[in-house]
């Protein structure tokens, strides 16, 4: 009897301790996807209310814009040496640290007079915003087990293509009741909540995901590591993604009336269905990312077919029922492509970078940000809509060839290495 008892002992012990873990995985993945749910909310704070914001400090709205550009800059800036610190002193108080200072930003911008007290408030919400793509990726990479990374990865950004796609209709109904001020203090609010959910419940998430001499010896460090060729390579790739997808963005309305006299709300519900259907196809993606190592054909697949949606999209007027078709499955093959753009960078980092690296290349977005608006409000002010559209797709096919050109990294034990950090 004895005997048996002790052969059932054992299985239940292990499932019990992997059950354990699971629940753990869970958590962690639910509060790091609040966080980067908030992170979209402060991003899309401001353009919803550009027109009751600069009717309140009497400017125009390149000089409302102007706060945007410092948010921008800043983030761009210091993005990277939030990596650095995020590497040294650890992502939990880091990421604590991001949503305090955001709520003490977003509460200055909406209280205090003046408008330049208003663009400093917003560069600070900049600095604030750095900490995020740092912090997450590195929680991420170093609790969740190699087997379940790119669904984690996966359910990160579609926390965060939520978040972009709530904050408008949220922000305006605050408004419609407490004005723009009410709007941006619900929103520090929601910043709030969430700091007290990391320090309350935050216990499950790592202080710090490295050992001092983790690093393996002879690798790259530092900025070494930063500019060497895979890490470089992945900057461009990220830069590339925001040049398309704010031309896409941003100017797929205006760009496909004045081509083809799309009418504006045709052309509305085309964007919906682009943003909407690459939330889900990030869900997608994370399942795919994790059956297989083959990250870069995934990209190049729907590189392929985004590209060849842009084309389609400057030189062939389709009807309503097309476009909308054709811009939902674009979005749908953009957002699969987003997880296993995360599985790349995270194959060439080393054990104990992971915030330093993702920061550096997540500047990318940044620096796209700035360029996309001025290049494409440009060629508008030119009238030449259909330039845009064959520029998108120039960026989505040097996207595809920095991906499929990449070096393969030598197969690295990224469980083990996570698992000894946890």
């Amino acid at each position: 009897m004895s005997s048996t008892s002790d052969s059932l002992d054992i299985p239940l012990s292990a499932e019990t301790g992997a059950d354990r873990e699971r629940g753990r995985e869970v958590k962690v993945i639910t509060l790091i996807a609040i966080a980067h749910f908030v992170s979209h909310v402060h991003i899309m704070l401001l353009p919803p209310l550009f027109g009751e914001v600069r009717e309140a400090f009497g400017v125009s709205y390149i000089q409302i814009g102007l706060a945007l550009t410092a948010f921008n800059v800043v983030s761009a800036l210091l993005q990277t040496p939030a990596g650095f610190l995020v590497d040294r002193i650890g992502p939990r108080a880091m990421l604590t640290g991001g949503l305090l200072l955001g709520t003490a930003a977003i509460t200055a911008a909406a209280l205090l007079p003046g408008y330049w007290t208003f663009v400093i408030a917003y560069g600070f919400l900049g600095l604030a915003n750095t900490v995020y793509h740092p912090a997450d990726y590195s929680i991420l990479s170093a609790t969740i087990d190699h087997r379940r990374i790119g669904k984690a990865f996966s359910i990160h950004t579609f926390a965060g293509y939520l978040g972009s796609g709530v904050t408008p209709a949220l922000v305006l109904a605050c408004a419609a009741i407490w004005g723009w001020r009410g709007g941006f203090l619900v929103a520090a609010g929601l910043s709030f909540a969430t700091a007290l959910l990391l320090i309350v419940a935050g216990s499950v998430l790592p202080r710090i995901v490295h050992k001092p001499g983790q690093q393996a010896a002879g690798g790259k460090v530092g900025l070494d590591l930063l500019l060497s060729g895979p890490v470089l390579r992945n900057l461009l790739f990220f830069f590339c993604l925001a040049m398309a997808n704010g031309g896409i963005q941003t100017f797929t309305v205006v760009g496909m009336g004045e081509i083809h006299g799309t009418p504006f709300t045709v052309a509305n519900v085309a964007l919906s269905g682009f943003l909407l259907c690459s939330a889900f196809g990030v869900l997608v993606g994370g399942i795919i990312a994790d059956r297989t190592p083959h990250h870069e054909r995934v990209a190049a697949v729907g590189f392929a077919c985004t590209s060849t949606m842009a084309i389609l999209m400057a030189w062939v007027n389709m009807p309503a029922a097309a476009l909308i078709g054709l811009l939902s499955v674009g979005g749908l093959l953009n957002g699969i492509i987003q997880p296993s753009r995360d599985m790349m960078v995270r194959a060439v980092t080393p054990p104990g970078s992971f915030g330093k690296v993702f920061g550096f290349v997540s500047t990318g977005f940044n620096l796209g940000g700035m360029v996309a608006p001025l290049l494409f409000g440009f060629l508008m002010d030119q009238h030449e809509p259909r330039a845009i559209f064959m520029i998108v797709a120039g960026f989505i096919l040097l996207a595809l060839v920095t991906a499929i050109t990449r070096t393969k990294p030598q197969s690295t034990p990224h469980g083990l290495a996570d698992s000894s950090s946890r």
